[in-house]
């Protein structure tokens, strides 16, 4: 089992990265709330991992928050939920706002989630009300300084919304929900991660 990982980011590309760990390439998928928080490319950053085994692949995800990992696999536990819908989760809110939506069965904001209709937001409710304590809590582990935003200059880069088009399928939504909620939070002067966020906190507000 793969745990943690320290090394040079070589590619960020939403929801994909690709760290250089001494010379070897590791593929990871990672959820926005991690992305918001990493350092640019070429910087070297640390990220708790899981590792997923199946029988057509390995699949390794990457979180800059332990307690973003112990909910994680939290939802890999409950019926119906694979990893996909739990970045999707992830990245549409943070854990603590997802442990209190949980506590107060609310189903109206969990069903924002890209996948989640009502009875499987009913069923997130019922399986993990009782098995989410100390979820809400942790620590970051990423350890590059100057975490959100971090190398960014004015003026979006070419392919920044193009980019968060791609994330926002990749996290589930239509093609043209992702395009008509990208479009909406791109103001010329935001990279992809910013437009991801602003696109996702349109829909679900905290």
């Amino acid at each position: 089992m793969i745990g943690r990982l320290r090394g040079q980011i070589l590619v960020k590309q939403p929801p994909h990265l690709l760290l250089d760990v001494n010379g070897v390439g590791y593929e990871l998928e990672a959820p926005m709330s991690t992305f918001y928080e990493l350092p640019p490319v070429g910087d070297t950053v640390t990220l708790v991992t899981h590792l997923v085994v199946r029988e057509d692949a390995h699949c390794l995800y990457g979180f800059a928050r332990v307690r973003d990992r112990d909910l994680f696999r939290a939802l890999l536990k409950v019926s119906g939920i694979g990893a996909r819908i739990g970045l999707a989760i992830l990245s549409g809110m943070d854990a603590a706002r997802f442990v209190q939506c949980v506590e107060q069965e609310d189903i109206t904001a969990l069903t924002r989630v890209p996948g989640i209709g009502t009875k499987t937001a009913q069923r997130l409710v019922v399986e993990l009300r009782d098995r989410l304590d100390g979820v809400g809590a942790g620590f970051a582990t990423v350890s590059a300084p100057g975490a959100v935003g971090a190398g960014a200059v004015p003026g979006s880069p070419p392919g920044a919304l193009a980019d968060a088009v791609s994330a926002l399928i990749a996290l589930g939504y239509k093609q043209a929900d992702a395009n008509r909620m990208a479009r909406a939070a791109d103001d010329g002067a935001r990279p992809s991660e910013e437009i991801i966020r602003a696109a996702l906190r349109a829909v679900n507000p905290t």
